[in-house]
């Protein structure tokens, strides 16, 4: 049989390579697979390469998974869940040890539960928390379970020497001298292995337009998705890869969601290729970077209640802002009865202990905002159905119950999101009762009546109560008081 290998050495070489670190032992392999240029051409020469072995060499599972963050560009997913079906197809087809797995987020972290459920601010390059619960942890969990099945595992990922210094620098320092296999920075048993580490950029697009897929994809309509973008989003596992691997902002493979780089090419790119209903999708994109920026929309604490002073006072009319010292706050949000937690319009300068003028630190989305959040993606959500396709779903409901018992926790005892869901869409659903508010409105009127003339924080008493309510029904109920201390402890009680 001719082998289409012959014709470079260096494809040949890799995929002998492949067949050799494969039969060399019984630890199941995980491919990352992003769709992209770099992950397509790795799953492709794998593929090839456990084809040309006997059936009596293919004697472990080979796991192909790609991240879907729940806020991938739509094309990209559709194109991924297509061609993860047909690689699952071929696969059986010819008797391949092969599983496609695509790898998912917790419901409690996805990126709208995280905004709008707890009111995280969107993602920035000081404050990139969406790599880690979005794609690290979901990969390490399916990684994990495989340790704990087989002992130890082998991650098998596209990364490239030539993508960046710095990715370069971390792969170095991770090789183990002589041996083919990295060990991998974070995860105790499991190793990494690279088999087109040394690919150029032209090199893998050479090898993927001058060989067919042998799952039967196209791949020049891939070559298309890259004529306005520099580079794909990978499969992140490695804590330590994440920052050289930068935001997937610029690139076709990126999240739609992303507010780490300033635009997002990606987007607007396929807007400008005539992809035409991605439009309201880059519009609320953008929606999404200026409310991050509106000071209005902020809680002045952080999540843990932390309240801090900055420096940058971008926002404070100088001229017309009250002026108070760090030892008078306290004192002054009480006489004016402001609540950090709602504050809006807050012209307020604090003068620190050495002097220096400065604001209240920004934290979480105040509950007014995420309301405002969620009612402009149900629009745009719709819009997108208006003009495209019925059945895409921006949000799952999965996510808007879980959300909803978020907002209880966060003092939201009105329950909004039914209401706010049938408004924006004109759809009842049908919710579970057990989520449904512990206090009717009557009585949290009464509460909010009660707290104004004791003095008491409503902010902090509802805190409380939503506590003793998730540990009713124990009979031993342990941390129940470490929560109510953690609680009474915040900042913005004691200022």
């Amino acid at each position: 049989m001719l082998n289409i290998f012959s014709e470079n050495e260096k494809f040949e070489q890799t995929i002998q390579l492949i067949q050799e670190v494969y039969k060399s032992d019984d630890r199941p392999w995980v491919v990352g697979f992003s769709g992209g240029k770099d992950s397509t051409a790795l799953v492709q020469i794998i593929f090839n390469a456990l084809k040309q072995l006997p059936p009596e060499d293919l004697k472990k599972r080979v796991y192909i998974i790609s991240s879907d963050t729940l806020v991938e560009t739509p094309l990209i997913i559709d194109k991924i869940t297509r061609t993860l079906a047909k690689i699952q197809d071929k696969a059986m087809e010819l008797n391949l040890p092969i599983e496609t797995h695509k790898v998912r987020p917790k419901i409690e972290q996805s990126f709208w539960v995280s905004i709008i459920g707890k009111g995280y601010p969107t993602p920035r390059q000081t404050f990139r928390w969406c790599t880690d619960r979005l794609k690290i942890e979901p990969a390490n969990r399916f990684i994990l379970d495989k340790v704990s099945k087989f002992g130890e595992v082998v991650m098998v990922l596209g990364v490239r020497d030539t993508e960046s210094s710095t990715r370069a620098g971390v792969m170095q320092a991770h090789t183990i001298e002589g041996k083919v296999l990295m060990r991998h920075s974070t995860l105790t048993n499991a190793f990494v292995f690279a088999p087109i580490r040394s690919f150029t950029t032209d090199e893998v697009w050479e090898y993927l337009l001058q060989y067919e897929s042998p799952w039967g994809d196209d791949n020049s309509e891939l070559l298309k998705l890259y004529q306005d973008s520099n580079s794909e989003c990978p499969l992140i596992v490695d804590k330590e890869i994440k920052e050289s691997a930068g935001s997937c902002g610029n690139s076709r493979f990126g999240c739609w969601t992303c507010t780490v780089v300033k635009e997002d090419k990606a987007l607007s790119g396929f807007i400008n290729s005539g992809v035409e209903w991605l439009r309201p999708l880059y519009e609320f994109r953008q929606y999404l970077v200026e409310k991050r920026e509106d000071r209005n929309a902020r809680q002045k604490y952080r999540m843990n209640g932390q309240v801090y002073l900055t420096a940058n006072l971008e926002g404070i009319d100088l001229e017309t802002a009250d002026r108070v010292h760090i030892s008078e706050l306290g004192e002054y949000l009480e006489k004016n009865n402001i609540d950090l937690a709602t504050a809006e319009d807050l012209n307020l300068i604090v003068i620190d202990e050495d002097g220096s003028e400065k604001q209240l630190g920004l934290g979480p989305f105040t509950l007014k905002a995420r309301e405002e959040i969620l009612r402009e993606l149900l629009r745009t959500q719709k819009k997108v159905r208006e003009i495209h396709d019925p059945s895409i779903e921006l949000i799952s409901i999965e996510e808007l119950k879980v959300i909803r018992r978020y907002w209880e926790e966060d003092l939201d005892w009105e329950d909004r999101v039914p209401r706010i869901y049938e408004e924006e869409t004109g759809e009842k659903l049908d919710w579970e009762t057990n989520d449904r508010p512990s206090l009717e409105e009557d009585q949290l009127t009464d509460l909010e009546r009660l707290c104004n003339e004791e003095n008491v924080s409503l902010s902090a008493l509802k805190k409380l109560i939503a506590i003793e309510r998730d540990y009713s029904g124990y009979k031993v109920r342990r941390g129940l008081f470490q929560e109510f201390e953690k609680t009474l402890k915040q900042d913005f009680l004691h200022l």
